[in-house]
């Protein structure tokens, strides 16, 4: 019986350590994780503290975001110029297109009008034919003055200097009455419309 008791004891008070030591562990376990909790916050404290670290980071910070801005104003700085040249060529073809809306019409009638004039090289052998005659210079007249109203206007071509841009070469000739390089003679008549050649005048240029 005494055994038992004592054995008995024995157990309850080892029990009783093992329970004193769980305590003393979950204890300094508690208390390093306050002594790390305590160590990381001086440590940010500390950084947190110092200026001159946030000055840094504050200019670093400046310097991307001026980077960004400078590449942000150089984009909406091509994007203007790209859309300044674009509304410019729109409005010079469209003042193009109003300047020489009649060319398609005009240079249709060039051909008439060459008809005309050699219809009006014919001599008149007889009155009928004269009265014929002053019908057709009418009418042409009339479709000049029509074409002169939108623009249109015969090239000077004969005792002009020969310019390639207006005259259109064919033939060379030698006359003592034009220096070297004048029109001398007119094959076919050319045009302007406004400022543009719509048709060269053939011509013949002396040597």
């Amino acid at each position: 019986m005494l055994m038992n008791k004592k054995g008995k004891t024995t157990e309850q008070e080892t029990e009783k350590l093992t329970d004193n030591e769980n305590v003393e562990q979950t204890e300094q376990m508690s208390a390093d994780s306050a002594q790390e909790e305590v160590e990381t916050v001086e440590e940010n404290t500390t950084k947190e503290a110092d200026p001159t670290k946030q000055i840094e980071e504050l200019q670093t910070e400046i310097g991307r975001l001026k980077e960004k801005l400078e590449e942000a104003d150089n984009r909406y700085l091509r994007l203007q110029a790209d859309f300044d040249n674009f509304r410019r060529r729109t409005r010079l073809d469209q003042e193009a297109s109003e300047k020489y809306r009649a060319q398609a019409i005009v240079t249709d009638l060039l051909s008439v009008l060459d008809n005309f004039e050699r219809a009006l090289q014919i001599e008149a052998e007889n009155e009928q034919t004269k009265s014929l005659l002053e019908g057709v210079d009418m009418v042409y007249r009339g479709l000049l003055d029509a074409l002169k109203k939108e623009g249109v206007k015969p090239i000077e071509a004969v005792g002009k200097e020969f310019d390639p841009q207006k005259h259109h070469a064919v033939m060379q000739g030698e006359d003592e009455n034009f220096p070297a390089g004048v029109v001398i003679e007119e094959f076919q008549k050319g045009y302007l419309l406004k400022d543009r050649v719509i048709r060269p005048s053939m011509v013949k240029v002396n040597q």
